[in-house]
């Protein structure tokens, strides 16, 4: 929470970061709410408080954030080339989102107590093709940007994914939402000492846009 709200502090006239700031009190208080996920897993409040917060966690993770992403860096690009380069994401993001919405309304979601993460399941079929789309929407977005800033994030996030559905595929969404609510503190420290305005130039082919 504090990193989101330094990061909001830290705009400096820069409207177009204002979502991009947002983001990571976003992402501070989806944290917060997995806290009351374990809570109920533990008892410390009741079962019917935890289910909820699980909705709302597995909401925002699987149904939101996959659109969210490609919104934001949607939202960066200045010309309107660079802008239907990324609509598709959006709009597979939109996709996959709508299928993860279904799948949770469809088979009930559940949560349960892992050694250092919690273990999702939604009863989702085709999962690793589902994976790879959402990964496509979130990452791909980023890696097509028209901004290096933005190009080499989402590198790092892709890495991360990778890292993460090795070490541990039931807790991924457990722990890829953690490793996003670091990341926010990368973005925090990009708005309070980066550049005034976005490089262009991100493009790895080597073209100049934004």
């Amino acid at each position: 929470m504090a990193i989101g709200i330094d990061a909001c502090r830290h705009l400096r006239g820069r409207k177009e970061y204002l979502f991009v700031a947002a983001l990571p009190l976003l992402l501070g208080l989806h944290q917060i709410v997995e806290t009351f996920v374990w809570w109920g897993l533990r008892g410390i409040v009741s079962p019917q408080v935890g289910t909820v917060a699980m909705w709302i966690y597995l909401i925002f993770a699987l149904v939101l954030l996959p659109v969210i992403i490609p919104l934001l860096v949607l939202g960066l690009e200045r010309t309107s080339a660079m802008r239907w380069r990324i609509a598709p994401f959006v709009v597979l993001g939109a996709g996959v989102g709508a299928v993860m919405m279904a799948t949770m309304l469809r088979t009930h979601p559940t949560a349960q107590l892992g050694a250092y993460h919690l273990a999702y399941s939604i009863g989702l079929q085709h999962g690793i093709l589902l994976t790879g789309l959402y990964i496509v929407a979130a990452c791909g977005s980023m890696l097509v940007s028209g901004f290096r800033q933005v190009f080499w994030f989402g590198i790092a996030n892709l890495v991360a994914i990778v890292v993460l559905a090795r070490l541990c595929a039931d807790g991924f969404t457990s722990l890829w939402c953690f490793y996003a609510a670091l990341a926010s503190g990368a973005i925090a420290l990009y708005m309070r000492f980066g550049e005034p305005r976005l490089s262009s130039s991100a493009d790895p082919t080597g073209a100049v846009s934004g």
